[in-house]
């Protein structure tokens, strides 16, 4: 399985940006699967100025719902006809800024693969359910909102990003990262079964920049890593891809 490298730009990066860094970015030679997640009012730009290049783009969120009156939303089919791959479900920003709850986590990870999309789904803890010793519960819980929706399905993917470490300057170190990788892998396999368990690539996301990258994407059970801030940057989200051989 090759390692996954995938920026989430969040709210940052214009049509214009998006295509300066496409232009600036170069993947020849990096052996990660390449990702990225921009703004829904980028992600045409970057489409277009990576198609061929071996970089994979998705969307930041979706609705469940496949259309109505959800003003502001974009439908799983709207973003699969656009061109998306992968659809980012259940980031800590949206769960902790917009409130979005583990059942809505879960109905947006059915819609994305009813729309033939990849889902990456979010899990971490805070620190306050750190310091109790909840690390290895609250992951659980928010994984278990989503197995019933993919059952045997390989084709998602996990980012356990401990919520206070993004954007803080505080990082997992590989050992946390290891730890919460392997509670969520044996909570796979209890609920999937090897085969299917397996085939899941575990990301880590929380402050990775290329002074780190290496020695987290070394650390057992890690299979990739979502970036948030050191991805907007050609130069540093390549030496990220990398690290990742």
């Amino acid at each position: 399985m090759k390692q996954v490298v995938a920026g989430n730009w969040k709210m940052n990066v214009t049509a214009t940006e998006a295509e300066a860094f496409a232009a600036a970015f170069e993947p020849q030679g990096l052996g990660a699967e390449l990702l990225l997640f921009p703004t829904a009012l980028a992600f045409g730009a970057l489409a277009r100025a990576v198609a061929g290049r071996g970089i994979e783009v998705g969307v930041q969120n979706i609705h469940w719902e496949s259309s109505g009156a959800f003003t502001g939303e974009i439908s799983a089919e709207q973003a699969a006809a656009a061109g998306a791959s992968h659809a980012l479900i259940g980031h800590s920003e949206r769960r902790h800024l917009f409130g979005e709850t583990d059942e809505e986590v879960g109905r947006k990870v059915s819609a994305a693969l009813r729309a033939g999309l990849t889902p990456v789904v979010c899990v971490g803890e805070t620190l306050d359910e750190r310091k109790a010793g909840r690390v290895d519960e609250v992951i659980t819980r928010q994984i278990d909102a989503v197995l019933g929706m993919v059952s045997a399905e390989t084709r998602w993917r996990i980012a356990y990003e401990p919520v206070w470490a993004i954007g803080t300057g505080e990082t997992a170190t590989p050992d946390d990262a290891t730890a919460a990788h392997r509670t969520l892998r044996t909570r796979l396999v209890e609920r999937l079964g090897g085969g299917a368990a397996q085939a899941v690539p575990i990301l880590y996301g929380g402050s990775v920049k290329p002074g780190n990258a290496a020695e987290l994407l070394a650390a057992p059970e890690v299979d990739g890593v979502l970036v948030g801030g050191a991805s907007l940057d050609p130069a540093s989200f390549r030496a990220i891809a990398e690290a990742a051989g």
